[in-house]
Parts: C-alpha cells; structure tokens; sequence
C-alpha cells in the first residue's frame, strides 16, 4: 500500500513550486479499465481555485520526475503498476483543509463521519463553517451539529446553482481566436 504521508510530503513542493496547493492525495481505483491503482493528485491555482490542462500536465511531469529519481534511490512510494492522475477540484469540490470549510461557510456540503455524532453517520446541509477544529453543518429540518475535523472521512460540496454561480470561472480570454486545423488526408 502506498504511503500517502510521504507522498504528500514529496508531492506538495512540486505544486508549490508551479505556484499551486495541493488539495488531496489519493490512491483510487483506476479509471483506465485494468483494474489497477491510480495516485490521484488534486491541486489548484489560487487565483482561480482551479487548474486548466496545461497546469495539470505541467504538475504531472513534476511528480512524474520525482517519483522516478526516487525509485531510482531506492525509495518506492507506490508499489506495483499504478496510474498517475492529475486534476482540478472541480465544482462539487473536496473539502480537505481547514481553509475550505472555512472557505466554503455557506454552501450545501456532504460529509461522511468514522463515527456517529448527534446521531448522524453522514451530515448533509449547509456548511457554516470551522472554529477551531470544529465544524458545523446546518441539516435541514433538523439543527446545527458540529463535530472535530479529524472524525471527518470524506467531504464535499454538493453541486447547487448557487455553488456554481459562486465558483469563479476560468479565463476564456483568447478562446474565440483559436483555429482548428485540418489534418492532410
């Protein structure tokens, strides 16, 4: 299994050093159909809570590098055949550090607890935000449950209109001037 402490700690100043956070490291079931692994790296551009294309290959070449002088030391992160994926957020985002539920306060967010609080396994509504290292969700029809980050398992924003009309949008500037060409037949 691959140590994902240790691969946060070598991941992390590759994106810092493209000028990105890093948002989650993840091994996942790979999406390529072979039933392998992937490492999933999710990072974002502070400027735009996101990253295009470009910056995604950009981290993924970084990584890709590092990970290989690693192996080549000795020091294998991820053992066995695994697929490296690279990616943005995205809307319906994860919420993984203390500044995204702070960050987030406002929006609907599900978030998956190891443990029953207040009666509740899964805590669905709006995100009031964090305090500390106490977070609260207001459940609808219900009431405000507030419980330790670290008990959190798994969290993210639920797609809303009003989600998608707070998120900031990439620059498209430019993109009206792009021409497709034909290949030579």
């Amino acid at each position: 299994m691959a140590d994902l402490e240790r691969l946060t700690e070598v991941i992390e100043p590759e994106a810092q050093a493209l000028g990105f956070e890093l948002v989650r490291v993840k091994m996942v079931p790979s999406e390529a159909g072979d039933g392998g692994m992937a490492l999933q790296i999710m990072a974002e551009d502070p400027a735009t809570g996101q990253l295009v294309i470009e910056q995604c290959a950009a981290l993924s070449r970084r990584v890709s590098d590092m990970l290989d002088q690693l192996e080549e030391q000795g020091e294998v992160l991820v053992p066995g055949a695994y697929h490296l994926e690279v990616s943005s957020p995205g809307i319906d985002r994860p919420l993984t550090r203390a500044k995204d539920f702070e960050n987030w306060a406002g929006h609907e967010a599900k978030i998956a607890l190891t443990e029953k609080v207040h009666g509740y396994r899964t805590v669905k509504g709006e995100l009031k935000g964090i305090d500390g290292d106490m977070v609260t969700v207001d459940i609808p029809g219900a009431k405000e449950v507030s419980f330790p980050r670290n008990l959190i398992h798994s969290a993210k924003l639920v797609l809303t209109d009003e989600l998608i009309a707070a998120t900031q949008p990439l620059d498209t500037s430019g993109a009206d001037d792009i021409e497709e060409e034909k290949a030579d037949d």
